[in-house]
Parts: structure tokens; C-alpha cells; sequence
């Protein structure tokens, strides 16, 4: 009888601990991936400028450039800047723009990236994609896997709280998008990868589950592993459907409509499963996933990322334009305006205001 097995794309390396930083060269070098220390290490002017100063002497043969921002053009010019010099990996350490851009640099070059993320923002960090904003909004761009991603969790918990928050909302907005990918099975046939809805809805149920907070080190712990897992997923399946449904629908609905006032990621995403649960039905679950999110300081109704009851509505109304072709609970209700207000009212008497 044949053996049947598949290559999953993940990063060869996961460091999670306290301290991971101090020992990136000395990863780097037992896995294979820098022996000679020659690195392009790309760095945000706030954290990773900080974090330079700690482990520069480490990494003598590191070459350090600045990030602007969380643009294309920035992704461009960095790639265009890294090309002068001959380097075994990429190095992205700062917040998630700044791993976006070093995700799409290294792809442009050829090169592996290694993810030092300073917090835990989104999913993105482990992800085979890089965010970035361009001229007409926002892009997604596809990218290859981190070959290793290194997570202290010390710097992790000096990062800011709200920060921290917004990678729980990401994480926890998994379950709702794993229950839109079954949902497009069941009518519309759509192909769902097993081992991927598994990884991204169990990653969601961790972190869902952990009684610790961000002071703890467990919780800590959890969140970013379930990131990881959640980037892995989507390596696995190929596109981002194990962690984007409706949720992010929503999310991109924020952005566009209200590009100056839009909240975090991972703040909307989690208000939006929340409500894209109780759409579907499932009452009790959107009323316990909105009291942990609540537990956690995370938003569950639009006041609370100041938008009225009328522009929430306005969003989830036009939430499946952000994502043509992708069916989710917003698309099998197409709902108008009218009844989104009346359902929002009832989540509202659900979950408490």
C-alpha cells in the first residue's frame, strides 16, 4: 500500500521564550541559516531602533536599515537597497509593517526572512503574505513563508497593551472565519482544507479559552502560538480563508469607509466575529466570545471604537465589496440596511451594552 503524505510550507525554526532575542544569532547559526552573520536587518524607528542598540554587538556582520513606514514604496526601496550587499537571510524586527515590508523586500531579492516581531499586533507575522499600503488603499501581497520567526516574550509584554489586545481580537476572529469557509462548503461546494481549518479554529479556541491575560506570561505564550498557527494555516491552504471571513470583511469595511478614524486590526476584526457569530445564529457564542473580548479590553459594539449604530451598519452593508469572490455569512443573508440595524439591535439586547 502507497504512502501518501504532503510538505506542509512553515518556518524551519519557532523560538517562544523569554530571551529568544539575545540567542537570534546564535539560532541563526546552529540552524543553518546564517553561519557567516551576514544579515540585512530591517528595523522600525521606534522599537527596532531601541532593540538595535542590544543586539548590534551580536551581530557584527549585520547590515541595519531603517523602515519608514508600512509602505510599498518602502518594501521597494528596501529591496532596492539590500541588493548592493551579499547576505545569507533578512531579518525583519519591529511591529507588523515593518515585518511586511521585509517580507516583501526578501521576496523581491531572493532571499529568506527571519520574523522578530516586537509585538503580537495580528497574524500576519508568520503569514505567506505582506500587507502594505499603496495608491489605491491597501494591498495584499503573496510572499514566501519566514523561514524562522523568534518571539521574546519579554519584549513582547513592554510592548503596548493595545497592541498585545489587538493580536487577541485577530486570533480569536479564526473561529468565525472557519465557520464562513464551512459555510461556502455547504453551498456552494467550495474545497475546505481539513488541516488548515483545524489549526486556525483551534489556534482561535486557545487563546478563546486561556483564562491568563497579557501580563502572563502563559497567556503570552498562547497568543503567540496560535499567530504562528494561524500563519501556518494559511501557508497550508494556500490563501487566507482559514483566518478571514466575514470578520475581516467587516474590518476592511472600517478602513475604506473610514480610513482616518478605523481602529486597529485586530479590534475590529474581533467586534466583527463577534457580531458575524450572532448573524449566523449562534447566539451563545457570540455572547461568550464578546464577554473574553470584553475581559481583555477589546471592543464589541462601535461605539466602543467611537462609530455610531448608522455607520456600523453602513459598513456591514458594504463589507462584502472589500472581498469579491469570498462567501461568507454576509453574502448568504444579504441583508439590506434595515435588517442589519434590526439584527444589530438584537445583538446588542444579547450580549449587554
Amino acid at each position: 500500500m502507497p504512502v501518501l503524505t504532503r510538505l506542509i510550507p512553515s518556518p524551519v525554526v519557532v523560538e517562544i521564550r523569554s530571551g529568544a532575542l539575545d540567542d537570534l544569532a546564535g539560532v541563526l547559526a546552529d540552524e543553518r541559516i546564517s553561519h557567516s552573520g551576514r544579515l540585512a536587518v530591517a528595523v522600525s524607528g521606534g522599537s527596532g531602533a531601541r532593540l538595535r542598540e542590544r543586539i548590534a554587538p551580536s551581530l557584527p556582520g549585520a547590515t541595519w536599515y531603517e523602515v519608514g513606514g508600512g509602505t510599498l514604496d518602502d518594501a521597494v526601496r528596501l529591496a532596492g537597497e539590500m541588493k548592493a550587499g551579499r547576505y545569507d537571510a533578512v531579518v525583519g524586527l519591529g511591529g507588523g509593517k515593518i515585518i511586511d515590508c521585509a517580507k516583501f523586500a526578501a521576496a523581491r531579492v531572493g532571499l529568506p526572512l527571519v520574523a522578530v516581531p516586537t509585538n503580537l499586533s495580528h497574524d500576519g507575522l508568520c503569514s505567506p503574505v505582506a500587507t502594505l499600503d499603496n495608491d489605491a488603499g491597501r494591498g495584499s501581497y503573496g510572499v514566501p513563508n519566514p523561514i524562522a520567526v523568534l518571539i521574546d516574550l519579554d519584549v513582547i509584554r513592554d510592548a503596548p497593551a493595545r497592541f498585545v489586545r489587538s493580536g487577541i481580537g485577530d486570533a480569536v476572529s479564526n473561529i468565525s472565519a472557519v465557520a464562513d469557509w464551512e459555510l461556502s462548503h455547504r453551498v456552494n461546494g467550495e474545497k475546505i482544507d481539513g488541516l488548515a481549518a483545524a489549526m486556525a479554529r483551534q489556534a482561535g479556541e486557545a487563546v478563546l479559552r486561556h483564562p491568563g491575560g497579557i501580563g502572563d506570561n502563559g497567556f503570552l505564550q498562547v497568543l503567540a502560538e496560535a499567530l504562528v498557527l494561524t500563519g501556518v494555516a494559511m501557508s497550508i491552504s494556500g490563501d487566507s480563508r482559514p483566518a478571514s471571513g466575514a470578520c475581516h470583511e467587516i474590518n476592511h469595511g472600517f478602513d475604506l469607509l473610514f480610513p482616518k478614524r478605523a481602529a486597529s486590526h485586530g479590534e475590529q476584526c474581533g467586534l466583527g466575529a463577534a457580531f458575524a457569530m450572532y448573524l449566523r445564529g449562534a447566539h451563545e457564542e457570540s455572547a461568550g466570545m464578546a464577554e473574553v473580548l470584553r475581559r481583555h479590553g477589546l471592543p464589541v459594539l462601535p461605539k466602543d471604537i467611537g462609530f455610531t449604530v448608522d455607520e456600523f451598519v453602513r459598513v456591514v452593508e458594504f463589507a462584502p465589496e472589500t472581498r469579491p469572490g469570498r462567501y461568507t455569512i454576509l453574502e448568504h443573508l444579504d441583508l439590506t440596511s434595515d435588517q442589519i440595524k434590526g439584527h444589530y439591535l438584537d445583538y446588542v439586547k444579547t450580549i449587554g451594552s
